[in-house]
């Protein structure tokens, strides 16, 4: 497999974890300009941010969670030329429902539905990781 292909849903994801960043830094931003937020009340990260640079603001946290998993697997992939198809059509879905999940968190916040992405992109992750391993314990290709 073409390390091409198994790049480019990392690529994405990391595109992500920066347009969501820098959402937060806007709405954060825009929050001290206008006097909404005073720098004394968010110093030591206490959380009063409004609404908006919240939503921003978890969903970023968000992306150093299972989304680091997704990047040891790929990097482990790579370097035990493991990656096939089915290993970028999981990464592929996995990605997808980051993504999903992303926009959930950061428009109407429906915590159903941006649990249900979150729940299939984490059992696409597990699946991957299973597989892995399984392929590495008994030395398949």
């Amino acid at each position: 497999m073409s390390i091409r292909f198994v790049l480019m849903p990392l690529f994405v994801e990391v595109l992500l974890t920066f347009g969501v960043m820098f959402g937060m830094m806007y709405f954060r931003t825009s929050s001290l300009q206008r006097g909404e937020t005073r720098f004394a009340d968010i110093a030591l990260r206490e959380p009063n941010w409004p609404v908006r640079a919240t939503q921003f603001g978890y969903a970023f946290a968000n992306q150093f969670e299972l989304p680091v998993l997704f990047y040891v697997l790929t990097i482990l992939e790579i370097i035990t030329h493991s990656a096939d198809l089915l290993f970028v059509l999981l990464a592929w879905v996995f990605v997808a429902m980051r993504v999903l999940q992303a926009v959930v968190h950061v428009t109407n916040n429906n915590v159903r539905v941006r649990g249900a992405f979150y729940g299939v992109g984490a059992l696409v992750l597990f699946i991957m990781w299973m597989i892995y391993i399984v392929r590495i314990a008994i030395a398949l290709p």
